[in-house]
């Protein structure tokens, strides 16, 4: 087991880490604030790209379009538009791949989507649209020349019969044009070890980035874990044992929990990492300045001293 020391000496002698920051765009005037006083305290971070997402059924088109059109006009990230083919025909998506690029995206996160019914719900791909992820990857690198991320999951996307139909699934994906492949949030590194294993068995290697959910709200993460059949090992649960009504202390733990599943991440060789912030900026900005990721001037200053 290596010691604090081994362990700072291998961050600090090993390859730069790379940090992405996912959003979700705002419903109301006053989570507009929050999200965009989120975006400009992690921006100086310099995260290699930062994605919005899209809503089941492509509820959230209009806004994810105008938060990331904002990204491009008001800032230097470089944003990742999420898409979906539920409920769409092919027409409609393409016109959103277009505009995407002709606003200055060059990054599509590619998802087959939820039922507008939400998760749980049986999957009917449109009639005049694009059959599954895959298809819609390469129907977005037919319209133009973008970098494309896909999903992936340790622990099997619920709907899949198999692990190895879940692989067929995400090779399909790579073969028709994606680029990097970002994990479902998950609670036990050796999950996430073991599907690495299977994945490149299987002869895939596009980046498989971790996603890391910073659990913030205990309750709400743990009921999250229940919808998605994710993995919640006892040891949290017990971290957050007694703090229903403080939450300062749980902000601490959550820092904690969230440090120690990157530490040890990156102590087993991982060098990139997709933070789910919830629009919050608090905890990941914690953990990455933990990871020596810091904004230009407090860097130099540290190298100075």
């Amino acid at each position: 087991m290596p010691t604090e020391t081994e362990r700072r000496s291998r961050r600090s002698s090993g390859r730069p880490i790379a940090v992405s920051f996912e959003f979700f765009p705002p419903k109301t005037p006053e989570m507009e604030a929050t999200l965009w006083n989120s975006i400009t305290r992690l921006a100086p971070l310099a995260p290699k790209f930062v994605s919005v997402t899209y809503g089941a059924g492509g509820s959230t088109r209009e806004r994810t379009h105008a938060t990331v059109a904002r990204i491009v006009e008001e800032t230097r990230l470089a944003p990742a538009a999420h898409l979906t083919c539920v409920a769409a025909a092919k027409g409609e998506v393409d016109e959103v791949v277009r505009g995407y690029w002709d606003a200055g995206v060059r990054h599509i996160v590619a998802l087959r989507g939820d039922p507008p019914g939400g998760v749980g719900q049986a999957y009917e791909p449109h009639p005049q649209g694009y059959s599954s992820s895959a298809d819609l990857v390469a129907g977005v690198r037919r319209i133009a020349n973008f970098e494309v991320s896909v999903s992936a999951y340790p622990e099997k996307h619920p709907e899949s019969a198999s692990f190895d139909v879940d692989l067929d699934i995400l090779q399909a994906k790579v073969e028709a044009g994606a680029t990097r492949a970002i994990t479902q949030c998950f609670f036990d590194n050796d999950i996430y070890f073991r599907y690495l294993d299977k994945v490149r068995a299987r002869g895939i290697d596009v980046p498989v980035v971790p996603g890391i959910l910073p659990v913030s709200n205990f309750k709400q993460a743990r009921n999250f874990a229940e919808k998605t059949a994710t993995y919640m090992p006892d040891w949290i649960a017990s971290r957050f044992e007694g703090l229903d009504n403080d939450p300062e202390t749980r902000k601490l733990i959550a820092a904690a929990v969230a440090a120690e599943q990157v530490f040890d991440l990156v102590d087993r060789g991982v060098t990139e990492f997709h933070f789910y912030t919830l629009n919050r900026a608090d905890l990941v900005y914690a953990i990455c300045h933990l990871l020596g990721i810091r904004p230009p001037a407090a860097a130099e200053g540290a190298a100075a001293a």
